[in-house]
């Protein structure tokens, strides 16, 4: 079988290797589709993110999705020829968080395509996955894979409408354009949001966020005052996800915000600074959002039934011996939103 193995910051390699049996308790999964992820990219264009970086060769994905080839012994419930989407993050169940029912937190996690741990968890860009049963969800007869390969990132952001509470009726923001942001818009319009409005730096990626549900887009480099008619009185907006991971979008999000208002914070750019003062005095939420558990059977059952339609942000389907070309592509903001790879 081949993968698609990252050694170093640009030295992204097709290799060869031998595939395995399935054991006691696992799946072998034909994978046909794999979404490539902000942080793939980490990987592949600086070696890693903040304190994590490579020290071996690592398979990258964790967007993945594909076809049951062979069954290990005691496989109940998954047959061969079935379509499935691949959960990539696997909790030992057993630690104090597992036990506290806070899987996502879990200290021994294993997440497919992660350099946090030594040696590295491989990831599912590869033509044939050998996992746990468990991981495998299955999808309803027709969902082609590509489409369940949408299932994490959506995953990721159902987990972040939890800690957002009820949005019924709720007045949104969402900071920055990008795959996630323009998931969180869908869910916030699958809640029910009244209003949705988007910023970006960019204008490329407004244009993606119309045909998710945003009511109106704000190019901030275009037009860096846009939000300041929502700072009138308090602030606008009942909540906020920040999705960009940029200092001055989150000050700008707690300008913006109403009194009591909740702002989640989605994206992940390192440490920045916090106006506190209005933080305190506005008694704004600020809340954190980390993976998900039970979302991502949940993402695969919203997508299924076309509830939240994730295709507008698919650019291009590149194959597997592109996978350069593809990262390359995926890389660009100003030409791409979300890049798959067809295995």
């Amino acid at each position: 079988m081949k993968s698609v193995v990252i050694h170093a910051p640009k030295d992204l390699r097709i290799e060869e290797a031998a595939a395995v049996a399935p054991g006691a308790g696992q799946v072998a999964i034909r994978i046909k589709a794999g979404g490539i992820c902000g942080s793939d990219l980490h990987y592949y264009l600086h070696g890693g993110f903040g304190a994590v970086r490579l020290r071996e060769p690592m398979v990258l994905g964790h967007e993945i999705a594909g076809i049951v080839e062979a069954l290990g012994e005691g496989v109940q419930g998954l047959s061969p020829g079935q379509a499935v989407a691949v959960n990539p993050s696997l909790p030992c169940g057993a630690c104090r968080q597992c036990l506290a029912g806070r899987p996502n937190h879990c200290l021994d996690m294993r997440f497919y395509g992660s350099a946090m741990r030594m040696p590295h968890v491989q990831g599912g860009f590869s033509e044939l996955l050998v996992c746990e049963a468990e991981r495998a969800v299955p999808l309803p007869a027709g969902m082609a894979p590509a489409l369940a390969a949408f299932a994490e990132p959506l995953a990721v952001c159902l987990h972040a409408a939890r800690q957002a509470g009820p949005m019924l009726g709720a007045r949104v923001l969402v900071t920055g354009a990008g795959p996630i942001g323009n998931l969180a818009i869908a869910v916030a319009r699958h809640a029910g949001a009244r209003e949705v409005v988007v910023t970006d730096l960019h204008s490329t990626p407004l244009l993606t966020a119309r045909r998710m549900g945003a009511d109106r887009t704000l190019s901030m480099s275009e037009d860096p005052d846009g939000l300041l008619p929502y700072a009138i009185d308090k602030g606008y907006f009942d909540l906020v996800f920040e999705a960009s991971g940029s200092g001055a979008a989150l000050a700008s999000a707690i300008q913006v915000a109403r009194p009591g208002a909740v702002i989640v914070q989605l994206g992940l750019g390192g440490d920045v600074g916090l106006p506190l003062s209005a933080l305190v005095a506005k008694e704004v939420a600020l809340r954190g959002t980390f993976r998900f558990h039970e979302e991502f059977a949940q993402a695969v059952e919203v997508l299924a039934r076309g509830a939240i339609d994730p295709r507008p942000l698919l650019t291009a389907t590149m194959p597997m011996a592109d996978a350069v070309a593809a990262f390359e592509l995926a890389a660009d903001r100003s030409r791409a939103m979300k890049v798959q790879l067809a295995f």
